[in-house]
């Protein structure tokens, strides 16, 4: 990392030289962005995780250019044509695609109409008409005829072609372009010819057109799926004959018979050759920005579902919903392993509803069940309603569940293998029963793609929804902060610092060993050595734990110096944590060191007011609005209670308890003009909504948050 990287990095990110540079040495160092962003707010001037993780990307993006850089360098040197001048430009560029145009005229080409061209010796008369020679261009033409020219206008057309390449290659001309394309560039989009049927769904976009800096992210990527399914034509340009009256500015000095035929090398060059190249570019630009909005819509929406308040540790009955084939019953003891499955039938056909009742009273008697889950799929309503009307002997909380991705789970790799003797059904009624006492425990469970918060998520880059999505993941599991003694694997594996090895061999010592007393003991653990235990240890809870710190935030290499507080104030550090007076005397100047600084001294001082105190706060039960449990119970003007299942950049997605989200679009989300829908609701957010407009055929329910 050279001071060129640092200083690009500062003006791209604006931020501070100096706290990249830490930032760079830290990450080189092996450290994680949780850590980071935790436990080295000195060295990094406080910086978050979405600043870190822009530092991170830069650096590696920067990393891809100096490879690229010295690849292109070679094969020009191996050329012979790599001047001082030219290798100058190219270490000098922080920029790809200019990068990528100083290299184009030295790009092994395959055969093209300009090097046939040359070959039959016609780039003389190409420079006579690029000069714009005041001489008749068909009368030079014919000093080039001989057997492979046999015409003066196949010599014209050549020429034409090597004027026509050297535009293409021209960098001056490629920059002016892509700044026509970024103020004028227009999406065209239309059906293909034939395919009208097939792509109703796509109607919107049968002739359209739009101002490309104009189309939000939802569309365009709507607009490229269709074009991917071979259901729409589509194009990006700008008004051809500005394109090309733009170039002839450029290089159109004169007015003579050469100058036309110039004229025409440029009309030819834009709409063959440097046209597709900068759609190209702008096709490839405009994708990235869709789906970078995408994927931050979506990363978004997972964090907001994997940071739900949680349950905590309850005995938990679930319920997996089901008409004909009855709803699957299981029992969680406050761990979340199971006790007992059954299967009760309260619907119809079978209409068992006063057998089911007694049944789930034996089994809260019999075991003392806090809570009831239930699954909001297929039968969902009919189960709540049946038990909100029910009367236990013993109180008993009801939940609705969004079991979205809990069938991919109870078939997935790591549902058998934590439940290899029992079917998907009981799998997928224990991932319920669990998500509502820990949402994050089990929801990194899944591929993040298949819990359905996202927009567009399969239209996507994949290997870029893969790193936002897992980092989300990272950065939820690190700040709540995981319970060494119960973490599962797939839940340790995202600790900072573990990774799929360590949390293995930790799940293998708990199973040898017994549980951990503290942290200083992780040091046992196999292969998990001095930089796995700084990274993960701060992120580690142990409940009860002797050391009352091994249940906070606090990170094992400041333990001496919350004892040093304690010694000052004549206590121990158990009674610092008991008594908010003794904390209230603490004074954190006294404590700043050349390694420590009050941001720090904060944190400790917040961890000792709330030791082991979970940050998402505890579940609430949510209930719809009475009597309207289908599509067909809708009427407009009708106002409901609804809870937010997704946010899209044009809207959000509100369950409204008839199996169907309806949409409120971002227009109708408040009275005042909302720019992004996450301005106004969260995920999971309970809301009161009114019924716009219903689409049986389409299955569409249209809703609004205004007033009126």
């Amino acid at each position: 990392m050279t001071e060129i990287h640092i200083s690009y990095l500062q003006k791209t990110l604006n931020i501070p030289a100096s706290q990249i540079r830490q930032v760079a040495k830290l990450l080189s160092e092996g450290a994680t962005i949780p850590f980071i962003a935790r436990y080295r707010k000195e060295a990094t001037g406080s910086l978050d995780e979405v600043q870190l993780a822009d530092i991170d990307k830069g650096l590696k993006k920067l990393a891809d250019l100096e490879k690229r850089r010295e690849t292109i360098l070679s094969a020009i040197e191996e050329q012979g044509k790599l001047t001082p001048a030219l290798e100058s430009a190219i270490r000098k560029t922080m920029d790809t695609a200019e990068l990528e145009d100083l290299y184009l005229p030295y790009k092994q080409k395959r055969k093209t109409r300009a090097t046939i061209a040359r070959d039959k010796g016609l780039e003389p008369l190409a420079k006579s008409i690029w000069a714009q020679v005041n001489d008749d261009p068909a009368v030079l033409a014919k000093a080039y005829i001989q057997e492979e020219v046999p015409t003066v206008e196949e010599a014209l057309q050549g020429a034409r072609d090597i004027i026509a390449e050297r535009i293409n290659e021209d960098q001056i001309a490629r920059n002016r372009m892509r700044q026509l394309y970024s103020r004028e560039a227009i999406l065209y989009s239309k059906v293909a010819r034939g395919k009208d049927e097939e792509a109703a769904k796509y109607r919107d976009y049968f002739d359209f057109t739009e101002a490309l800096k104009k189309c939000p992210s939802h569309r365009l990527l709507a607009i490229r799926r269709g074009e991917a399914e071979g259901l729409l034509r589509v194009r990006i340009s700008p008004e051809e004959e500005e394109a090309v009256w733009q170039l002839k500015k450029l290089y159109c000095n004169k007015d003579n018979l050469c100058t036309r035929q110039l004229e025409e090398a440029i009309a030819d060059s834009f709409k063959r050759l440097l046209g597709p190249a900068i759609e190209t570019e702008f096709r490839q630009s405009s994708k990235e920005k869709a789906d970078e909005e995408a994927i931050l819509v979506f990363a978004e929406n997972l964090r907001q579902l994997l940071l739900a308040a949680p349950l905590g540790q309850k005995k938990t009955l679930a319920i997996d919903p089901g008409f004909r084939t009855g709803c699957k019953i299981v029992v969680l003891d406050d761990n979340g392993d199971l006790l007992k499955h059954t299967t009760i039938f309260p619907h119809p056909p079978q209409n068992q509803a006063a057998e089911a009742l007694r049944t789930l009273e034996d089994l809260i008697q019999k075991y003392q069940i806090e809570a009831i889950a239930v699954g909001n799929g297929t039968a969902g309503r009919e189960s709540m309603q049946l038990l909100r009307n029910a009367s236990f002997a013993s109180e008993v909380e009801v939940f609705q569940v969004n079991e979205s991705g809990a069938s991919i789970y109870s078939a997935s790799e790591i549902a058998r293998e934590e439940f290899p003797d029992h079917d998907l059904t009981i799998r997928g009624s224990v991932s319920i029963g669990r998500r509502l006492m820990d949402p994050l425990a089990e929801l990194v469970k899944l591929d993040a793609k298949s819990i359905g918060v996202g927009q567009y998520q399969h239209d996507v880059n994949q290997g870029q929804l893969k790193e936002s999505l897992d980092r989300t993941v990272e950065s939820c599991v690190n700040s709540v902060g995981i319970n060494l003694n119960t973490a599962s694997k797939h839940l340790l594996t995202y600790v900072s610092g573990l990774g799929p090895t360590l949390a293995a061999n930790i799940i293998e010592y708990r199973s040898k060993v017994g549980q951990f007393h503290s942290r200083e003991e992780l040091k046992s653990v196999s292969r998990l050595g001095e930089k796995a235990f700084e990274q993960a240890a701060g992120f580690l809870r142990i409940r009860e734990a002797p050391n009352p710190l091994d249940n906070t935030a606090v990170h094992p290499e400041r333990y001496s110096l919350v004892k040093q507080m304690a010694a000052d104030l004549g206590c121990s550090i158990p009674d610092l944590i008991r008594d908010k007076k003794l904390r209230d005397q603490i004074r954190l100047e006294k404590y700043v060191g050349p390694a420590i600084g009050l941001p720090t001294l904060k944190d400790i001082l917040q961890e000792l007011n709330k030791p082991g105190l979970d940050p998402r706060g505890k579940a609430k039960s949510f209930e719809f609005s009475e009597g309207v449990y289908t599509m067909e119970d809708l009427r407009p003007g009708m106002i409901l209670n609804g809870i937010v299942t997704n946010i899209t950049n044009f809207g959000a997605f509100v369950d409204i308890g008839v199996k169907q989200d309806g949409l409120v679009h971002v227009s109708q989300m408040a009275d005042r003009f909302v720019k992004n829908p996450v301005d106004v609701v969260s995920l999971q957010q309970e809301v009161k909504v009114r019924v716009v407009e219903v689409d049986l055929p389409r299955k569409r329910i249209t809703l609004s948050m205004k007033s009126q």
